[in-house]
């Protein structure tokens, strides 16, 4: 991602060239590589909220009437023109905040392809995307190749990379490691040069045993979004949770939390029952909570690391007589840094400068500094590379080990097949089953996902 934001003109590199059409170049920001015809669809959106679709897709380049002002029929007009060219189904007059995440995903794929550049970046544009949504981009990026333009796609799904790879280069820790052809090598020579080591185990979840049950949840529901969901986690027990896009596995997890308080149904902690109204109330029970959304609701981006790993234990743990601890507080940090292995220059490097691997790693640690009893983690791999994701196995499994019970969320199908004790499906707003780790295999999580 960094090196492509320094080919986009983000970022401006120490030394070394950028050639266009062969001829060395000096990027002067992203405007001066979308002159020069290199457009980047960035990992995190960046969509104005309170613009409406289509003048998100022209600003800069709105057409004007004779009296200099924007002509919004026009407007309509090109931006109608260019969704019928890509088959997207989205309302240009729509404000952007008021659209999914994955329909702004394919609100910022059509703004790119709207500057006609000549190489298009796509930096994980699929990490929000259904599987249908992601054949529709997938049939995006061969018509685009089919008009000539050459485009460079950052991913760490290795079905994605055979599907529409011609070849692929690999970094790791910042080198580069080397290019081939997607023809030439299989999925697992591909994990080898991403980690530098064999893979012999993508998923480490360990046997422990599994202790007394902690959280017991009785047909809890939020009015309009899920119903009568029942279940129990055990410590040191991993509960996975899947189900398809707008199941409400995300809803369940922020009820649980107190973000959004359920309107019905009954949530004990260690067989008393409690009401959980606010993230607050929930934290005092020992919970913890890793969103969905890094960006939105996770980082403080503009903060440094220190501040975003100090945010939930300033109020309790680290305060004495009104004072915080401050010494032994960032200690405390320093040491869950290295625990967790962040790459990072230091504590006081912005959260927003580093990857979205290191990113997760300080929003985990975060939690962890809580020391939480129960831990949630929604999409809790999404967006990062396989090595990044195997060291998050790793620590989720050892946290299991020594009697967290986990709760975690999961689009990924070998993710939750590989790290769970057991699995609680859901589709549209209910729970469908619950499956026992030994039961479990991809064939019956689809048919509860989908009934």
């Amino acid at each position: 991602s960094t090196l492509m934001k320094i080919i986009a003109g983000v970022y401006t590199p120490d030394k070394g060239e950028i050639l266009i059409n062969g001829e060395p170049v000096v990027l002067n920001g992203p405007l001066d590589a979308l002159d020069r015809g290199i457009a980047m669809i960035h990992q995190e959106l960046n969509l104005m909220p309170y613009m409406t679709v289509a003048e998100n897709i022209w600003i800069r380049r709105e057409p004007k009437n004779r009296f200099g002002l924007i002509d919004h029929a026009e407007l309509r007009r090109r931006t109608a023109a260019l969704f019928e060219r890509l088959s997207i189904d989205i309302d240009p007059d729509a404000d952007v905040r008021t659209l999914t995440v994955a329909s702004r995903q394919m609100v910022e794929i059509a703004k790119a392809v709207s500057f006609d550049s000549d190489v298009l970046i796509m930096d994980e544009p699929t990490s929000a995307l259904t599987d249908k949504e992601v054949t529709h981009l997938f049939r995006i990026i061969r018509q685009l190749r089919e008009q000539g333009k050459g485009i460079v796609y950052i991913t760490h799904k290795m079905n994605e990379l055979f599907e529409i790879a011609d070849e692929f280069s690999v970094f790791r820790d910042g080198k580069y490691i080397g290019t081939h052809a997607s023809t030439e090598v299989t999925r697992d020579d591909i994990i080898r040069m991403m980690v530098g080591r064999e893979i012999t185990q993508m998923f480490p979840k360990e046997d422990v045993p599994i202790g007394d049950v902690v959280l017991s949840v009785r047909d809890l529901a939020v009015d309009g979004v899920f119903r009568e969901v029942s279940f129990e986690l055990r410590a040191g027990e991993i509960l996975g949770v899947a189900g398809l896009v707008g199941s409400g596995r995300s809803n369940v997890a922020e009820a649980l939390f107190g973000v959004v308080p359920a309107t019905s149904g009954e949530i004990r902690i260690d067989g008393k029952p409690v009401r959980i109204a606010t993230p607050a109330q929930a934290m005092k029970h020992g919970m913890a909570f890793l969103t969905e959304d890094r960006k939105d609701t996770g980082c403080f981006l503009n903060l440094d690391l220190l501040a975003n790993m100090e945010a939930a234990v300033l109020r309790n743990r680290y305060v004495k007589f009104n004072f915080v601890r401050q010494a032994q507080l960032k200690r405390d940090c320093e040491e869950m840094s290295r625990t967790l292995r962040v790459k990072a220059p230091g504590l006081h490097e912005e959260i927003q400068n580093l990857s979205g691997g290191n990113q997760q790693k300080v929003l985990i640690g975060r939690w962890l500094l809580t020391q939480p009893r129960i831990l949630i983690l929604d999409e809790p791999t999404r967006g990062i590379d396989v090595g990044a994701k195997a060291e998050i196995h790793r620590l989720v499994s050892a946290l299991a080990a020594k009697g967290v019970a986990v709760l975690m969320i999961s689009s990924e199908m070998p993710e939750v097949l590989g790290m769970s004790d057991r699995i609680m499906v859901m589709h549209e707003g209910r729970m469908t089953g619950i499956v026992e780790r030994k039961d479990a295999d991809q064939v019956r999580i689809m048919d509860l996902a989908s009934r």
